[in-house]
């Protein structure tokens, strides 16, 4: 007989309390395997793909698309071994039982997911709410007729229902323009941009329902939760920001040689199957300076009163993906070749655009490059990555006039801007590291004088 189990939301090793629910890859009665990918959740700081820890099939998912779930609620149901019950959906799930200390609000140990590491969790559940005690009864209830049951549930597919909750709308409440009363994407859009549309007494099944009149939109406002990995990008620049003090200082370069050792790498054989660009010279300029001043690669430990130098470089790069800004890294960049390096750059880029960066992947950076030029920009004033010292901004490549050798001439040229915590950074090491920077992108045979 099959026995049934629940899959827990596990903490996948960077000690968070709940995920949401972003996309499920099965079914109820779908067969899954050890292993097999089944849904896609998003984290404070990125989405990951959660295996199935067993072979069987799904007899229920317990949470919806959208949904907000703590860290240790069953999320799915798999009845697993032989004489798989016939009707999946029918399968009865009990109701899991909070743990003592759950309930209590006391750490609790939970899941970790394989592969992302294991430790012991230290988060702490929120308290579980007690049921509200029933109040006096009421002088004159509602007509018997409301009382028979509860409302039916609005008519919606899982991706409808999940747009609803990102946009604060309540399904209840609304008219359904589709098949049989259902609600559409357009229901719920026009509803959050104010048009009136009220849900009227429950349809018979197959009679459409009338289309609510349009209501001209008072402002034409769109309201987008703040929540998974734009949440965290949110409180961690506001707590740099207000935490670390920023300087920022610019230095313009002729970036012509770069640029035509860029096109020349290329065409080795190393580099067939990459597309490297300038940024691969910016990233090898930031590590040399890094070798030459490593006081720009450290971290300030405020409970401890100690600056943190780091004999290692774990680079990151800011990368804008869908669901916000992330900054992923590249371990022990350091210790890399060229061709290494660039390999890895192309490869932090395509998973984190695709938003397949792991928490392994965001964890760790020393120090940072944004390459604000993709964006068709001169130069900014970026802010630091929590825990790093420095954050290096790559400008746009243009054509400028430019005076070489006493003749004006149009050179490539681009702005550096190099942000650091003047807590451990002061003006004459900055701007050594920035005019180091800049004198190996002008001249890239410094990389070899210097590495």
């Amino acid at each position: 007989m099959a026995e049934l189990k629940e899959f827990k939301l596990p903490d996948v090793g960077e000690g968070l309390t709940e995920a949401d629910i972003v996309a499920w890859h099965v079914k109820p009665g779908d067969q899954v395997e050890d292993g097999q990918v089944i849904v896609e959740i998003e984290t404070a700081k990125a989405v990951v793909e959660l295996p199935s820890p067993w072979d069987g099939t799904v007899a229920r998912l317990l949470a919806e698309e959208g949904q907000t779930v703590d860290v240790g609620t069953p999320i799915i149901a798999v009845a697993v071994g032989s004489g798989q019950a016939d009707d999946p959906e029918r399968a009865q799930v009990p109701a899991p039982a909070p743990a003592a200390s759950a309930a209590a609000g006391e750490p609790e140990r939970h899941a970790v997911l394989v592969g992302y590491g294991v430790k012991a969790s230290s988060t702490t559940r929120r308290a579980r709410k007690a049921p509200a005690l029933a109040a006096e009864p009421p002088v004159a209830g509602p007509p018997a007729a409301e009382l028979s049951g509860p409302a039916p549930r609005a008519l919606a597919k899982p991706p409808v229902r999940k747009l609803a909750k990102d946009l604060g709308i309540s399904l209840a409440e609304l008219a359904g323009s589709g098949p049989d009363g259902s609600i559409t994407r357009d229901d719920v859009q026009r509803a959050a941009a104010g048009d009136t549309q009220v849900r009227s007494a429950p349809r018979e099944k197959g009679v459409p329902a009338a289309r609510p009149a349009a209501v001209a939109s008072p402002g034409g406002e769109e309201r987008i939760p703040i929540r998974g990995v734009r949440k965290h990008m949110a409180a961690a620049m506001v707590s740099s920001a207000f935490t670390a003090p920023h300087v920022t200082e610019f230095l313009q370069v002729d970036v012509t040689e770069t640029m035509a050792a860029a096109r020349r790498v290329r065409e080795l054989p190393e580099f067939a199957e990459l597309r490297p660009s300038p940024l691969l010279f910016v990233a090898r300029a930031l590590l040399t300076a890094v070798r030459r001043h490593p006081l720009i690669n450290s971290a300030w430990d405020q409970d401890a009163q100690q600056i943190v130098v780091k004999h290692y470089v774990n680079l990151g790069i800011a990368v804008a993906a869908d669901r916000g800004l992330i900054v992923p890294n590249i371990k022990n960049a350091h210790e890399m070749s060229l061709p290494e390096l660039a390999s890895s750059l192309q490869a932090l880029a395509e998973t984190g655009r695709a938003g397949k960066a792991t928490p392994a992947d965001l964890a760790g950076g020393t120090i940072t490059i944004t390459n604000v030029g993709v964006f068709g920009v001169d130069a900014g004033t970026p802010i630091l990555t929590p825990g790093e010292a420095a954050i290096l901004a790559f400008g746009q490549v243009k054509d400028t006039p430019w005076v070489v050798d006493g003749q004006l001439a149009v050179r490539q040229a681009c702005t550096l801007s190099l942000s650091f915590d003047h807590r451990i950074v002061d003006g004459a090491l900055g701007s050594a590291v920035l005019r180091d920077v800049g004198a190996m992108l002008t001249d890239p045979v410094r990389m070899l004088a210097w590495s």
